[in-house]
């Protein structure tokens, strides 16, 4: 029997809708199914990094001779950005961190499932470190001090081994790290996302994706691929693909700054950090620029000091709460003139998000800065390490004027992304609602820009 046109368009558009599968590709899925993976990478990573650290705590103290000053610094933190928007949380598969925590848990590791307070409040703890490491560097100069580099990788080395030998899987990275709250809010806006399949895991017993099975540990973070709708957890390091019986497990390309638009349980807590993000570039840009000194001597003519420690810190707590101070005036606005029903606080959370593909691109613009105009000093460095005299000449690979070009474009795409995740937050609402929204984006695209205008002074 012949079937209805009707019928085959909706078997047509049910297939056309499915997103690409990337493990149907045989040589992907065999990979990730292997022992290889993550643990190639693991490796190379891990030995990488011990030879910068020893690099940094024994080599020379002048951060621009310093190769794992170089690689820390002027390659790694600025890459880093890009791989969440590509790749999503792949780097922290790799991490050596998480590697270190991998071996200390199987050798002398405990199994005790982490403290209550760490779990209920392990991303205000994730906040808090990053602001902590962010004013550490400019109290005590972490950027531009080899030796301060190296003890604060030292320190986090230390915390990994504590929190690993008692507690369970990975309770560091998924409370503790830093960079796991950078990465878990820019992966939202990245361009692939790992699921499962709704009808085939509803029916799973074994939940093998999250306990575990002979060949390969229950998820590290914490996650059920059944109820999984973020990729902010997601390390991609490929347990749940190894483990799954049912072959429910994809890996799919998406539209980037996709997962924003739908937050099933908005928290304050990303907003508060997607926020202060934003402060916090500005921050590294502001330091960088000469209007810097005239800052400090106004803060100084109210505090009374000369002190820069204590001026900076004022700037510092200044700059954070003014993204945070917008956001939520906005929320208020938008609420009053738009008629919404949603109360100031639940505005100023799930609108909150919006930010996020901006400070994305703030942040990849400045970073941009340091990978472009002091990138040749990985390689000068790396023949100085291996006794190859080479003769040094300028650090950048182009001028000024060029990179602050691709600062602005990257500024104006990111603009464009926070807009449309704020139309689609909103639900596609009126203009009108929405207006004060894209006001906000607009004026701290526009702050951005003028900073990157304006010329940058090396750090390093």
């Amino acid at each position: 029997m012949a079937i209805p046109n009707n019928k085959l368009d909706q078997e047509k558009n049910k297939l056309e809708k499915q997103p690409v599968n990337l493990l149907k590709v045989p040589f992907i899925k065999k990979f990730i199914q292997s022992k290889w993976y993550p643990g190639l990478f693991q490796w190379i990573v891990l030995i990488v990094f011990s030879g910068i650290v020893y690099e940094l705590v024994a080599g020379t103290v002048d951060p621009s001779k310093n190769l794992g000053t170089s690689l820390t610094w002027v390659l790694w933190w600025p890459l880093i950005p890009l791989f969440f928007v590509l790749i999503g949380r792949f780097w922290c598969a790799i991490c050596p961190f998480g590697k270190v925590s991998d071996i200390i848990r199987k050798t002398i590791g405990s199994e005790r499932p982490a403290p209550k307070f760490l779990r209920k409040y392990g991303l205000w703890f994730i906040d808090l470190f990053f602001i902590a490491i962010t004013y550490s560097d400019h109290i005590w100069g972490i950027v531009e001090n080899p030796r301060g580099s190296g003890y604060l990788l030292l320190l986090l080395v230390t915390m990994v081994v504590g929190t690993s030998v008692f507690y369970e899987r990975r309770t560091f990275c998924k409370t503790l790290c830093f960079l796991g709250g950078l990465s878990g809010n820019y992966s939202r806006s990245g361009s692939l996302e790992l699921r499962g399949t709704p009808e085939v895991c509803k029916s799973c017993k074994v939940q093998a994706c999250y306990k575990g099975s002979e060949k390969a540990e229950g998820c590290p973070m914490f996650q059920f691929v059944r109820t999984m709708d973020s990729a902010a957890d997601c390390n991609l390091c490929g347990n749940c693909v190894k483990n799954c019986p049912n072959d429910s497990i994809r890996i799919s390309p998406r539209v980037p700054t996709s997962e924003l638009w739908v937050i099933k349980k908005p928290m304050i807590e990303h907003t508060f950090l997607a926020a202060v993000i934003m402060g916090i570039v500005f921050v590294q840009n502001i330091t960088m620029i000469a209007i810097w000194q005239d800052i400090l001597k106004a803060i100084s003519s109210v505090t009374g000091t000369s002190n820069y420690n204590i001026n900076f810190t004022v700037a510092f707590i200044i700059a954070m709460a003014i993204p945070v101070g917008l956001l939520f005036g906005t929320a208020k606005i938008a609420t009053i003139t738009g008629g919404s029903v949603e109360k100031v606080k639940q505005n100023f959370i799930k609108f909150g998000y919006a930010i996020i593909p901006l400070d994305l691109a703030g942040h990849l613009a400045h970073n941009l800065f340091h990978i472009i105009t002091e990138g040749k000093a990985i390689w000068y460095n790396s023949a100085s390490v291996i006794g190859v005299n080479v003769t040094r000449g300028d650090l950048a690979f182009a001028p000024a004027s060029t990179v602050q070009m691709l600062q602005y474009i990257i500024i104006v795409i990111g603009t464009i992304g926070s807009i449309y995740t704020a139309y689609r937050i909103g639900n596609k609402g009126s203009f009108k609602a929405l207006v004060p929204y894209y006001t906000l984006m607009v004026l701290l695209a526009v702050a951005n820009i003028y900073l990157f205008s304006m010329p940058m002074m090396h750090r390093v």
